[in-house]
């Protein structure tokens, strides 16, 4: 089946957890089949997902793409592109033992990399390199991605060896204008083929929008005072809980929980004005599915659909969204 590249609607679902930590969210195949076919519904073009270090090589050198195999062939089947996300640390190579520590020797991480790269050539060509590497949550310590981007053009240089025609993006940044600085300080112009953005903002928050807009605007300028401006930008994560009025849940980072109608009308507004500027290319709605209690905040309910697949009013925002634009393109086909 033929995908839609052009597609801009994308949506991060962590299709790959099957683990205690996070309640087996997907511990069988139907309920990954179940939430593919919604997204195909849906208008999702685009899907990130993490090809975890740990599950892919859980021993040095013995690497099993089972899991993986499947998710890939079942989205593919469906029409949706695939961004493959390569992160975090496996315990045999941390030097601490956890998973947001990155590894103790590059070559490690790189050796992982390109073993993924290699064995989906030709059905993924996009790849995220690690997960807010800004962030303390997902690296430790920081260090104004000194260290991350030596590990960033490690992997880049090895991937073009693998897959000349693969496209890399650096690992989403989380904290805003100055980690955009630092990707260029730290020399990693020529290592990343899409700028990748992440944008947080409560829609409950005055002017929350003109934030999200203007972000990507200012971090375009930085890309062309760096003589970058010929890339694309990708939010591959921004979202907003939506919780049913009567549940209680604690507030998520941001505060007070929109209510699964104000996070419908958040769906609409970022992609509505997101999409207006011509250098953002990919909007990823983070996530798909609600988790249950990984979080134990707001964050769980950040899904278009609930933990029981029944669909929000965020759902058929997106899914509005989408068919707008396509019907947009179709209009302007039509007069050319």
């Amino acid at each position: 089946m033929t995908q839609d590249k052009n597609n801009p609607f994308g949506a991060l679902e962590f299709l790959h957890w099957n683990h205690d930590w996070n309640n087996y969210k997907y511990s069988c195949k139907k309920d990954y089949r179940d939430v593919i076919a919604l997204m195909e519904e849906g208008g999702v073009g685009w899907v990130r997902i993490d090809f975890l270090w740990e599950d892919i090589e859980p021993t040095p050198g013995k690497f099993n793409f089972d899991k993986y195999d499947d998710i890939v062939k079942l989205v593919s089947e469906h029409k949706i592109n695939i961004l493959g996300l390569l992160n975090y640390s496996v315990p045999w190579a941390s030097p601490n033992g956890k998973w947001n520590c990155p590894p103790k020797n590059n070559k490690l991480f790189v050796n992982y990399a390109g073993e993924v790269i290699a064995y989906f050539k030709g059905r993924v060509k996009f790849w995220e390199v690690w997960n807010e590497p800004d962030s303390s949550i997902y690296w430790v310590n920081q260090d104004g991605l000194k260290s991350y981007c030596t590990l960033l053009k490690d992997v880049y240089t090895a991937a073009k060896r693998v897959d000349p025609n693969c496209k890399i993006l650096n690992g989403g940044l989380a904290n805003g204008i100055a980690s955009v600085n630092h990707l260029y300080d730290n020399g990693a112009k020529n290592y990343f083929d899409i700028l990748n953005l992440h944008i947080f903002e409560s829609p409950l928050n005055p002017n929350a929008i003109k934030r999200v807009v203007a972000y990507p605007k200012l971090a375009y300028k930085i890309m062309t005072t760096n003589d970058d401006g010929h890339k694309k930008i990708w939010i591959t994560e921004i979202g907003c809980p939506g919780v049913k009025r009567g549940i209680k849940v604690r507030n998520w980072w941001m505060g007070k929980n929109p209510t699964e109608r104000q996070q419908a009308e958040w769906v609409k507004g970022v992609f509505k004005e997101l999409l207006k500027n011509k250098n953002i290319k990919k909007v990823f709605w983070a996530f798909f599915r609600d988790c249950k209690k990984h979080w134990d905040n707001g964050i769980d309910y950040l899904g278009l659909v609930r933990w029981d697949f029944s669909k929000k009013p965020s759902f058929y925002a997106y899914q509005k969204s989408f068919q707008d634009w396509e019907n947009s393109k179709k209009r302007q086909v039509n007069r050319d």
